[in-house]
């Protein structure tokens, strides 16, 4: 095997001055610890409780209640604490905390919704930021500038730090939107230097430093990975075999596993090759995982590039999460396939010095096949007794159908929480992106590297990383994920997750089954049926748009011919969307349309060649159906490129005001003939 790993030798190396344990919490000591891998293997000091504000539906109340009206209620869009008139004018609060604290991570799917955003610091009348939420989550700002805010597939996120000393409150001058905001609470008498816009000018340095390390992760190399004893292993793996590819001893922590496999079937390998790393001459394995989703991958091979692990250009898998031991430790690979894999493995560490405070990296798969979506449930990813930090995830979905599998809130209960203190909005929210949005995106922090399409079909690989919102625990943690799907269907999924926790603590995921370390087999979507002289809305040209986002839908069961509709999400009353239609010989055509109704969507005039052709056409219903086909009008069409308008006019009284419109076909017919 000539696998090398010479994309390594790109590595920027960079030294980052630690501040001194007495500073106080401020702005530049948790910009360091956006990038400081190493201070994860130690329980925070001073501790911290992380705990998360969010527009989650206030109906969800009761964990035994399990309805849509209840705990698996949907409408977490424009919930807030509360409104609150300020010179004359009115602020939604979307969180009121006690400090001393810092929020560590803002996400929106529509902050043009939100308006003006205010954070208030320690009691203040004015301000410490107060600019539009767009500008602020699209890295559009001096103090959180890309990457450190920016979109990803729809998703708007900021990871600036905003430690405060005394309170915090953030509010917006618009109420319709969701949100989520995580933020950090320090012990009483913890000395927090609350932030200013002057301080991030001081900061300059460390705002380079953290930049350059979020923008190209892989290439990241901070001072700790250049301090390094390899160990390693190269060669077969025989089908069925087992092999300990390192034995360390003394007390040292792994800080990167690099790791480049060759198989003929290199999915089937990645997930049915067992990684294991046993601590301390300890029986049962900590990690334990098939070795591609250790990575973050799933299935087989995908790019991507985060701080903690990631694949590189040339597939060689990376992590570098730092793994401290006391006295020695074992890296297991067992192979449950029947091929022979070529591996590479290399291994770095540093000499590490055990404490009271030190804690064993934990990294635990867990899958299910055939989960029915029906009814809803809670799936949990882990649940852990015990001391430690968690620290991050990835999913992946198997999903047999185009809808959206991914409505589900996250609910990670902390120490016996009877609620969660993080209650989400929608998994992809959780995973910071939006919409459902099938788009690829990878970054330092979250990423989905993997998504089959059309639409949501398929295999979807998503991650989090929680590095400056990572979650402290002192005697249980619990993570859970609602299965929310659009549709009654049959789903498969696993998720690995990351967390560093004392000796002594215990986990509830077991040893992977053998039967669930294959990669699931997914049925090959039918041919959809299609109506024929449709001309659909999905394929038309967009001629323009003067607000909103548009997309292609795409859904089993809703009716469309194809499958498919063309999607208008987020537009405003006033807001017009044109979209052009051809016609091969000029004439006089009945022209009908099928829409889509839901309780989300608008009232729409609608025009063709700026003709009215439907006034206020209400498009509200409870629940989304497809219409019937609908006469507009007949008139004269030329030959060549006609025009067909939608203008949004407002909304059903009933409806959620979002004003979306769907488009599934227009079609053209002579008129009949007149007797």
């Amino acid at each position: 095997m000539t696998k090398k790993f010479g994309t390594l030798a790109l590595f920027l190396c960079i030294t980052f001055a630690r501040p001194a344990l007495a500073d106080p919490i401020s702005i530049e000591t948790l910009l360091h610890e956006m990038i400081d891998l190493p201070a994860l293997a130690t329980f925070p000091d001073p501790a911290y409780v992380t705990k998360q504000f969010s527009s989650y539906d206030q109906r969800s109340t009761d964990r035994a209640v399990l309805t849509d009206e209840n705990w698996f209620a949907n409408g977490d869009r424009g919930q807030h604490l509360r409104a609150e008139e300020r010179n004359g004018a009115t602020e939604h609060v979307l969180m009121d905390a006690e400090g001393p604290g810092a929020i560590v991570r803002f996400w929106s799917a529509n902050p043009a919704d939100a308006g003006v955003l205010r954070i208030y610091l320690d009691g203040e009348d004015t301000p410490v930021i107060e600019v539009s939420l767009e500008d602020y989550l699209g890295g559009k700002t001096e103090y959180a500038p890309k990457p450190i805010a920016g979109e990803r597939s729809r998703g708007w996120n900021s990871h600036l730090p905003i430690p405060y000393a005394k309170h915090c409150k953030v509010t917006t001058s618009k109420p319709d939107f969701y949100y989520q905001i995580n933020y950090r609470s320090y012990g009483a008498g913890t000395e927090v230097k609350s932030f200013s816009v002057k301080q991030t000018k001081a900061a300059a340095k460390a705002y380079k430093e953290v930049s350059a390390a979020i923008e190209d992760p892989a290439a990241y190399a901070p001072e700790h990975l250049t301090k390094e004893k390899d160990f390693g292993f190269e060669g077969e793996v025989r089908g069925g075999g087992e092999l300990p590819v390192v034995i360390a001893d003394g007390a040292q922590a792994f800080t990167q596993i690099l790791c480049a496999v060759e198989a003929a079937d290199l999915a089937a390998a990645l997930r049915g090759a067992v990684i294991r790393i046993y601590y301390d001459g300890e029986k049962t394995p900590r990690v334990e995982a098939p070795l591609g989703d250790f990575f973050g991958t799933a299935p087989g091979i995908n790019a991507y590039a985060s701080l903690n692990s990631g694949v590189l250009p040339d597939n060689t898998l990376y992590s570098r999460w730092v793994m401290p031991f006391h006295k020695g430790a074992a890296i297991v690979l067992t192979n449950t396939t029947e091929a022979t894999l070529n591996v590479k493995m290399d291994v770095h560490s540093m000499p590490w010095k055990w404490d009271k405070n030190s804690l064993y990296f934990h990294a635990k798969w867990r899958a299910e096949h055939d989960i029915k979506t029906r009814p809803r449930q809670d799936w949990n990813y882990v649940t852990v007794q015990g001391r430690g930090r968690f620290v991050g995830d990835m999913l992946h979905i198997s999903n047999p159908v185009p809808a959206w599998w991914g409505e589900g809130d996250e609910k990670i209960y902390v120490d016996g929480e009877a609620f969660p203190s993080h209650f989400g909005t929608g998994t992809e929210d959780y995973y910071g992106y939006a919409w459902c949005d099938n788009q690829p995106f990878t970054h330092a922090y979250h990423n989905q590297p993997h998504c089959d399409g059309p639409a949501n079909y398929g295999n979807t690989c998503v991650s989090r990383y929680h590095i400056i919102d990572d979650i402290p625990f002192t005697t249980s943690f619990q993570f859970d994920m609602e299965v929310w799907h659009w549709e009654d269907c049959i789903i498969d999924q696993s998720a690995i997750s990351y967390w560093y926790a004392d000796r002594t603590s215990t986990n509830n995921v077991s040893a992977p089954d053998p039967a669930l370390l294959i990669v699931p087999e997914i049925a090959a979507l039918p041919e959809p049926k299609r109506v024929e002289g449709a001309l659909e809305g999905e394929k038309l040209e967009v001629i323009s748009k003067t607000g909103g986002n548009l997309t292609v839908q795409n859904a089993v069961g809703w009716g469309w011919s194809a499958n498919e509709q063309v999607w208008w999400t987020e537009p405003a009353p006033g807001d017009k969307l044109t979209l052009g239609f051809t016609v091969e010989t000029a004439g006089t055509y009945e022209v009908a349309a099928v829409f889509t109704k839901a309780g989300d969507y608008g009232i729409a005039n609608l025009y063709i060649n700026g003709a009215l052709v439907a006034k206020e056409m209400d498009f509200y219903n409870n629940g989304v159906v497809a219409t019937p086909e609908i006469g507009l009008a007949t008139l004269e069409l030329k030959a060549g490129r006609n025009e067909f308008t939608v203008e949004i006019t407002g909304s059903n009284a009933m409806a959620e005001p979002k004003h979306m419109a769907g488009l599934d076909y227009l079609i053209l017919r002579a008129p009949a003939a007149t007797p």
